[in-house]
């Protein structure tokens, strides 16, 4: 499955970033992920800028999950 422009913003929302936040923590331009969450449904681009995407938000204890259609977003429990 796809990520989409709302799962995203979800994602930010769930760790308080701001889009320039997510540029940062992905390497990518902040043009790029306003881009990239001003549309609705799945990310336009390419296959490398959906796992900047999802490494970052791993990192932040984000999890993607697809098992109900669009993605479910939730903060994972910190690692003991």
């Amino acid at each position: 499955m796809m990520l989409t422009s709302e799962m995203i913003r979800a994602a930010r929302a769930l760790v308080r970033w701001e889009q320039t936040d997510l540029a940062e923590a992905t390497g990518l331009s902040l043009a790029t992920i306003k881009r990239l969450e001003k549309e609705s449904g799945p990310i336009p681009g390419t296959r490398a800028t959906a796992a900047a995407l999802e490494a970052a938000f791993s990192k932040a204890r984000i999890e993607f999950s697809f098992d109900r259609g669009e993605g479910v977003t939730r903060l994972k429990a910190p690692a003991k």
